[in-house]
């Protein structure tokens, strides 16, 4: 570490100490004007054997103590490489240059877990719903959704998850280590937005070597650090490509993809459900989106598509003119039952099967018989003698007389089939 780094650690320790309560807020808005003294931290926790890591620990938990929001956000933003250390020297078994971090992430820990009153805190997470329109997804792009009974009852209602109360935790050990560190990345993912860009390369560096050192993917990228494998958890693994997904976003676009799709290899080696669907979930989102690595600047979020809103009529809209239509259909067919029940004094018409009849069948069952001039002309004679109902000699092609011709036709056969007491040729017999 060079002099000139250590000269300014040791004035930012210093300067905190002699503050009064009533300048720490305006102090807290100053520290982002002191562009040098971020990399010298980096530096100082980066060394587990400074001198200084000591002194530094001890004074981001006053910070972070200090219920000062800028002040708890600058501590954060040391999160990655905080939890990088710890992890790296748990893997090397030399806990005893660990034990400031360690301090430092279960003070930070147990400052989150309980409330301004010491109590427990739970955490409550409300599920999207469908139904409800977000940024990312409009209920009427997805289609009509029936509404049945089930779906009225559940409509407005939100599923929450909850999480806690977590315990407190006075030192850690090979069982509650992850749980500590994945409650604390969920923290730090809740303060994505005022994070600096070091501090994201600091995560996808931290996601790369958790899951590849001692793997032979460590050779492809190259680092030469630890050579022991790190036990990781599932929901570590979620937390951190949340992370990434931020960074991927906000033009960190080489390390993320790296980090990413060293946590899916990892995913995958360990035959984990959770990040395998989140990441692979990002990653086909990610193809053909215009990610740019030198958009560093400007407002800092997650890109996203919204369909826009319009007005849409379904082709199977209910209109007036649909309702007319369909009460016209209805009267007509109870008219033309109600007249077929009359004629039979209440008795229901069978269906005649017409067959060895000359001529082209028509739809409609009349057949087709040709005209002096060569066409084809409809049979519409009547059976045997007179007809009952007068008809024009072009037999129009209304709708109503050519069912009420049908009728009188089918009312006939059948009179005349009951008559002669035996069946003729084609003719069905009752």
């Amino acid at each position: 570490m060079l002099a000139m780094d250590q000269g300014v650690v040791e004035e930012w320790l210093s300067e905190f100490k002699t503050l009064p309560d009533s300048a720490i807020s305006s102090y807290a808005a100053s520290l982002k004007d002191k562009a040098a003294l971020v990399p010298a931290l980096y530096k100082v926790i980066r060394e587990n054997y400074s001198d200084l890591l000591e002194p530094v620990c001890h004074q981001l938990f006053e910070f972070y103590r200090s219920s000062q929001p800028q002040l708890q956000r600058f501590v954060l933003q040391f999160l990655p490489e905080l939890l990088w250390s710890l992890l790296s020297v748990s893997a090397a078994r030399d806990p005893h240059t660990s034990g400031c971090i360690e301090a430092l992430l279960l003070g930070i820990y147990n400052l989150e877990i309980v409330d301004k009153d010491g109590q427990s805190k739970i955490l409550s997470f409300t599920v999207p719903s469908l139904s409800k329109p977000s940024v990312y997804h409009e209920p009427s792009a997805i289609g009509s959704i029936a509404l049945t009974e089930g779906a009225l009852a559940n409509h407005g209602l939100s599923r929450v998850v909850y999480s806690g109360p977590h315990l407190q935790r006075e030192n850690f050990t090979a069982q509650n280590r992850f749980e500590v560190l994945t409650f604390l990345l969920l923290c730090y993912n809740a303060a994505l937005s005022y994070m600096t860009p070091t501090s994201l390369q600091s995560l996808c560096q931290l996601s790369s070597r958790v899951c590849i050192c001692g793997y032979p993917r460590q050779q492809m990228r190259r680092y030469k650090g630890i050579n022991t494998r790190m036990t990781v958890t599932s929901d570590f693994l979620v937390q951190l490509i949340t992370g990434i997904h931020y960074a991927l976003c906000n033009g960190e676009v080489e390390m993320g993809s790296k980090a990413l799709d060293d946590v899916l290899y990892r995913a995958q080696l360990e035959l984990f459900p959770e990040p395998l669907l989140v990441g692979n979930a990002i990653k086909s989102t990610l193809h053909g989106a215009a990610l740019k690595s030198n958009n560093k600047e400007g407002a800092r979020s997650i890109q996203v598509e919204i369909t826009p809103t319009s007005s849409r009529i379904s082709r199977n809209a209910v209109t007036s003119l649909s309702i007319r239509g369909h009460r016209w259909k209805r009267h007509e067919a109870q008219e033309v039952s109600g007249d077929s029940e009359a004629a039979l004094g209440g008795a229901a018409i069978p269906e005649i099967n017409v067959t060895g009849v000359s001529g082209e069948r028509m739809p409609n069952g009349d057949s087709m018989r040709p005209r002096p001039d060569g066409r084809a002309q409809p049979d519409c004679d009547t059976v045997g003698g007179a007809a009952e109902v007068s008809m024009d000699a072009r037999c129009h092609d209304s709708s109503t007389r050519g069912q009420e011709v049908r009728r009188q036709k089918s009312v006939r056969r059948m009179v005349e089939n009951e008559g002669s007491g035996s069946a003729s040729t084609g003719r069905s017999q009752y």
